[in-house]
């Protein structure tokens, strides 16, 4: 920025952006730039190419653009075949893995040419992971290799390719040998090309049942090598069928078609995991006073309620009177006065502070006790109404007011408040919210109280992954 190279500037801004998403203050030096520089393509220095070909990929199978889906697709399987033999590569060579120091003993040289072999076999083992997991991202996207076959099965059958469809369909098998959704789709291609072909001729692809047949010997050499060197190996589950696309169109094996002529073509949404606890919904309000208005359903969610008249006028009133008097600039934020977006001031304060005022006799303390009970009453609220067979405890209760800076509001293209969500990182490029500090992973519900509705916009929105698709405003 400083050598007036503003779309080297940006492009640099972007790549930090993409590997810390919750970063808002970067996202708005991204606009900035966009609207000093004109139209600028922004370019993540730092991003693997086969991951940027399966997202155009996706993206274009999410248009029902089948043939470019199958290129980008294809262009994305042979990137990551290249990228693997590299990632074996690199793993050749001297290693020091704090968490593979597991030799209880002086090491003799048999001893020490085993623990580095191993050591070099693990690193080669986890390349499925690192080749699955983004540039700044600690968690691998799940099922990735498989998912690309998936995709492909389908996207050649929508273009009428069953050779390459049945290929495909077998390629994912060689990973979840019981899907029942590619089984079917499988034996329905294979009816497809009876008359014309063997459908037994049709083999899955060599690179995958090189890759995964390579995979499993390297496990059973480090299972071998734990009883051996007598330490404790698991094997990470690398294909876990469970991601986030569970959405009609995200997951090929999700669609149900039926051709013009044949059968129907009936392919099931995977079943998701079973959560830790069965959510529920509807349990008393516990206040006479306080009206539901609207559930999960009517909220186009999950795990949602609105309700009104949660505390009175008068104590709204008090809250405002104990705020004015207690807030600072950035409070609650290791002062940072904007903390969410550069074009507004954010005061806050914390239940503790209200009561130590309280006892200071700063403000009166009825009214920051009001404050704690007023937090206790929503706790007791949500616990209820979401029929929790647990107790629900605060993570953190924070009084909040943002105020728009004077001269900052024409063309502001920023939200408030960014989309996000608590306990994971929102990646909208890669349509996953990753389960990963910094975001408060331990959170389960979030509760918002609004105390005044005299301001123009601040509409609260909830939206798709992409965090711009608004399903609820």
């Amino acid at each position: 920025l400083q050598l007036n190279k503003l779309e080297d500037a940006a492009n640099a801004a972007h790549t930090f952006f993409m590997a810390n998403p919750e970063h808002m203050e970067i996202q708005q030096d991204i606009e900035n730039y966009k609207t000093t520089a004109g139209k600028v393509s922004l370019i993540d220095r730092e991003a693997k190419q086969h991951m940027e070909d399966y997202s155009a990929g996706v993206r274009h199978y999410d248009k029902e653009e089948y043939e470019l889906a199958i290129d980008f697709l294809e262009r994305a399987l042979k990137g990551y075949y290249s990228e693997d033999e590299d990632c074996q590569i690199m793993c050749e060579g001297p290693q020091r893995f704090e968490e593979h120091e597991y030799l209880e003993y002086k090491a003799g040289l048999y001893e020490a040419i085993a623990d580095h072999y191993m050591q070099v076999l693990a690193c080669k083992h986890d390349c499925v992971r690192e080749l699955a997991t983004r540039s700044g991202r600690i968690s691998p996207i799940e099922n990735f290799l498989p998912l690309h076959y998936d995709y492909l099965q389908f996207a050649y059958y929508r273009v009428g390719d069953y050779i390459k469809a049945l290929e495909c369909a077998k390629s994912y098998l060689l990973f979840h040998p019981d899907d029942e959704d590619v089984l079917e789709n499988a034996g329905y291609y294979e009816g497809l090309l009876e008359g014309t072909m063997d459908p037994d001729t049709i083999k899955p692809r060599k690179e995958a049942k090189m890759l995964l047949r390579r995979h499993k010997l390297e496990s059973h050499l480090l299972q071998v090598a734990a009883a051996g060197l007598g330490y404790t190996y698991t094997e990470p589950n690398y294909w876990n069928r469970y991601g986030a696309r569970q959405d009609e169109h995200s997951v090929p094996s999700s669609i149900s078609s039926e051709p013009e002529d044949g059968p129907r073509l009936s392919l099931a949404k995977k079943p998701m995991p079973k959560p830790d606890r069965e959510l529920k919904e509807g349990g008393p309000l516990l206040y006479s006073d306080v009206k539901f208005v609207y559930n999960s359903q009517q909220l186009n969610g999950t795990q949602r309620v609105l309700l009104d008249n949660v505390i009175s006028e008068e104590q709204c009133r008090e809250l405002h009177r104990v705020a004015s008097g207690i807030m600072l600039a950035g409070d609650g934020y290791r002062g940072k006065t904007s903390p969410h977006t550069p074009n507004e001031r954010f005061e806050g304060a914390t239940v503790l502070k209200a009561l130590k005022y309280g006892y200071e006799g700063r403000v009166p303390l009825k009214s920051a006790r009001l404050f704690y009970d007023i937090s206790e009453k929503a706790r007791r609220i949500v616990e209820s109404y979401f029929m929790l067979n647990s107790t629900l405890y605060f993570s953190y209760t924070h009084l909040v007011c943002r105020t728009a800076l004077s001269g900052q509001q024409e063309r502001r293209n920023d939200l408030s408040h960014p989309i996000h969500a608590d306990n994971c990182l929102l990646d909208p490029e890669a349509n996953e919210c990753w389960k990963e500090p910094p975001a408060y992973t331990f959170r389960d519900y979030s509760a918002l109280l609004y105390m005044n509705a005299d301001f123009e916009g601040g509409e609260f929105i909830f939206t798709e992954m992409d965090a711009k698709t608004v399903t609820v405003s």
